[in-house]
């Protein structure tokens, strides 16, 4: 991946042939640029292929992910937009290296840097792994709890994209705009409510409902609430590396029945 897994965009295609996949999106955060080097590994694996991202977008003070799926990679206004969403990462990394450093946690920012692809990219996750590397932590969900959420020493919150931009370069690069794992979020049934609603009002088509950031129960819950707002449903794995992710490849189950699945809305774009 690009930005925060830790198997080359090759290496998931094969991952996901042998898991039975039939089709795939590499959704990288806030980043395009594996696009072409998944389409042609997909293709090579017999795989079909769908374009995407995973851009991080500030609502209601939480950081919600909006995927986009089936756009067009070449797109000027996404590509610009999400260089934008990029840009703000490096001063926040600083930032988190300091505050963990006054707990006695020195040179994090380095550590992490050992972890990224692309240094525009660094995110928590890199902290997190190199905290499990130093031997501060066992796990990256340890990490979290202990030290990146909000709270903690290494949290620094950030000013991403809005809504409305996200959803807005996503259906202009004639993509579909998809609500990331919702139950992640804290929101209040009433923050959420309006979620839907805006995401709705700028033109998002789409909600994950089966995702392994989500319970079975989660997954009726969405599944209710796709047909409440009259979303498609998507299903993905949020798989980001073999040890840290809480699903693999092709393991979930299928959508409840009753859905509109958003590949089905994607047909003409799948590669």
């Amino acid at each position: 991946m690009v930005s925060d897994g830790t198997l080359t965009p090759e290496a998931l295609a094969e991952r996901a042939k042998i898991n039975g996949v039939e089709l795939w999106s590499l959704t990288d955060h806030d980043e395009i640029a594996g696009q072409h080097r998944a389409a042609a590994a997909a293709h090579a694996q017999g795989i079909k292929y769908l374009t995407g991202t995973e851009i991080s977008v500030t609502f209601a003070g939480e950081t919600v992910h909006i995927v986009g799926l089936g756009f067009d990679a070449s797109d000027a206004a996404l590509t610009n937009g999400l260089q934008a969403t990029r840009s703000g990462r490096t001063e926040r990394a600083m930032d988190m290296s300091d505050g963990l450093a006054k707990v006695g946690i020195k040179g994090a920012y380095e550590g992490a840097l050992k972890f990224v692809g692309n240094p525009e990219l660094i995110s928590r996750t890199h902290f997190a792994r190199f905290l499990v590397e130093s031997g501060v932590c066992s796990e990256t969900h340890e990490v979290f709890r202990k030290y990146l959420t909000e709270g903690k020493p290494g949290y620094v919150p950030h000013r991403w994209a809005t809504l409305k931009d996200a959803v807005s370069w996503i259906t202009a690069a004639k993509g579909i705009a998809i609500i990331a794992h919702p139950a992640r979020y804290k929101f209040t049934a009433n923050e959420e409510y309006a979620l839907f609603t805006e995401f709705i009002a700028h033109g998002g088509r789409g909600v994950e409902v089966v995702t392994g950031s989500h319970s079975a129960a989660e997954y009726v819950k969405y599944a209710d609430t796709a047909q409440e707002f009259g979303l498609a449903a998507s299903r993905g794995s949020d798989f980001h590396s073999p040890a840290e992710s809480r699903v693999d490849l092709g393991s979930l189950p299928f959508l409840p029945g009753k859905l509109t699945p958003v590949w089905e809305l994607l047909a003409d774009r799948i590669q």
